[in-house]
């Protein structure tokens, strides 16, 4: 399979990128965005005679330099009242979010760092979410739970999400699924604050207002005993897009065409600030996808102002007061990229690399061996929404087999509860039926990472799959020479209907 970057028509999209300096704007709604003013610095120089006594420091006020978002974030949360890019600072972390992936690991470091009967920082900023390796007989995969469970005891977690039952999900009433939705919608994320995980793509939380990034065991073991990390302040770049959204794009092909403009190395330890009318539009799960795929373009973290769209969300989420930040006019940005989000067009990433970009009608020979909707970017109830009005507006029943796996318990509840909007009261779980796809799975990461042999919907043979996952690396969900085409909710669906990579417009228009 070639391998080869296609680029959208040059009609598709609209790039002005330049070095903004000490020029900036405020992300809060309505912003404007003022000209860059090029100086020429003029240098004088004379002769003067030695300084007998000591200069006294000007008594004007010191001149404060503009931070952005994550700048000011991390300022706060060092105690300082000034930050540039480039900076190591040790940071107070309001979170630590780890999994059964990573969790025994990090555990094992503490443990060996402060001793076999030292306590954590603090039980109750410590998250501790079972999603990944959970619906197997692997026992080693069992037994990475046990050790987490044995620990929260020991240590009196308040935020242990288990899961005992591999039976019936369901049974398990504490157990969420996917750990970067369920600490969204359990109001673990806020404004304002530093959220850190075992996980690349904590970066999801971003879509908050916060700093989000993934860190490694030996980081996380250090956090779990002292609640600190050293941090490099990164660099900002800014994305602005502009435009309405139109009715055959999510967010995933926003991100796909960002990351397909930069290459996967394009935002390398960077922050990516998204502003914008189209972004103030967004709903918060479409933000999370958004800020969820930063780190396939290298990012440190990810980042959405909070608003009015932010705090409704959090309305019955979280009781703990929350402050939010805002760039400063005069911020830094290291690049701006700005775009017409009207002229977009459906996209993919064709195999090996997330930044592999092409048009969804310009892969439409490309033949599939099946569709998989879910993971932490394509598996929030929004997107089983999308799915299930393509199959709704087709009439049509899929022509490969269609794996569906909810990101937790609460889209799984959703699939069955809520009514698809122009469907007559039919819910998502009865569109899908009805299409012939696989009874929605129990929640969890699934197959995205590949996982043991038994896991469900996992590539144990060279395949063809559209996946709304956020990696098609070699490996990921399974079989190394499984080819893997990521697209938004929308085009895998189409593409499930007809078993050929498809643009969703041959059934939204």
């Amino acid at each position: 399979m070639a391998s080869s970057t296609i680029a959208p028509t040059p009609t598709s999209f609209t790039l002005n990128k330049k070095d903004l300096g000490f020029s900036a704007f405020s992300t809060r709604s309505g912003f404007s965005i003022p000209k860059c003013r090029r100086t020429i610095s003029k240098k004088i120089c004379s002769v003067m005679a030695p300084q007998q006594s000591e200069r006294k420091p000007s008594t004007t006020g010191s001149v404060k330099t503009g931070m952005t978002m994550t700048e000011k974030i991390l300022a706060r949360a060092s105690e300082k009242t000034q930050l540039i890019p480039g900076e190591n600072v040790w940071v107070n972390i309001d979170v630590l979010m780890t999994h059964d992936v990573c969790g025994p690991g990090s555990i094992g470091i503490f443990k060996k760092e402060f001793g076999e009967n030292a306590k954590v920082w603090d039980r109750e900023k410590i998250v501790i979410i079972p999603d990944h390796y959970i619906f197997t007989s692997d026992e080693r995969a069992n037994r990475n739970v046990d050790i987490l469970r044995d620990f929260c005891m020991e240590q009196n977690i308040k935020y242990f999400y288990d899961i005992k039952d591999l039976g019936n999900f369901k049974a398990n009433p504490d157990y969420k699924g996917v750990c970067h939705i369920a600490l969204a919608q359990e109001g673990h994320c806020r404004p304002g604050e530093v959220l850190l995980g075992t996980d690349s793509h904590t970066c999801t939380a971003g879509a908050f207002g916060q700093f989000a990034t993934g860190i490694g065991n030996t980081d996380a073991g250090f956090v779990l005993g002292t609640g600190k990390l050293l941090l490099k302040v990164p660099q900002t770049l800014r994305f602005v897009m502009d435009g309405e959204m139109p009715d055959y794009l999510l967010a995933k092909d926003l991100i796909l065409q960002i990351i397909g403009e930069i290459s996967v190395s394009g935002a390398t330890y960077k922050s990516m600030e998204f502003v914008g009318s189209t972004v103030e539009s967004l709903t918060m799960e479409e933000r999370m996808t958004l800020c969820n795929m930063v780190v396939e373009a290298g990012g440190k973290n990810g980042v959405v102002p909070a608003d009015s769209t932010t705090y409704k969300y959090l309305e019955d989420k979280t009781s703990v007061a929350y402050e939010p930040v805002y760039s400063d006019e005069q911020a830094r940005f290291l690049s701006e990229y700005r775009f017409d989000v009207s002229k977009l067009e459906p996209l993919v990433a064709k195999p090996h690399s997330p930044d592999n970009r092409a048009l969804a009608r310009e892969c439409k020979d490309v033949k599939i061996d099946r569709v998989y909707i879910g993971s932490c970017t394509g598996g929030k109830t929004e997107d089983f929404m999308a799915a299930a009005k393509v199959f709704l507006a087709s009439g049509k029943k899929v022509k490969v087999p269609t794996f569906l796996v909810p990101a937790t318990q609460k889209v799984w509840m959703d699939l069955y509860g809520l009514q698809v909007p122009g469907s007559g009261g039919k819910t998502c779980s009865q569109i899908f039926e009805e299409a012939g796809c696989d009874t929605p799975a129990s929640p969890s990461c699934g197959a995205c990472l590949g996982g043991p042999k038994d896991t469900y919907a996992r590539m144990n043979e060279p395949m063809v799959c559209v996946s709304t996952t956020n990696r098609n690396f070699p490996g990921r969900m399974g079989h190394r020479e499984g080819q893997i085409y990521l697209a938004s909710p929308y085009t895998a669906a189409a593409s499930a209907l007809t078993g050929y990579v498809t643009d969703p417009r041959e059934f939204l228009q």
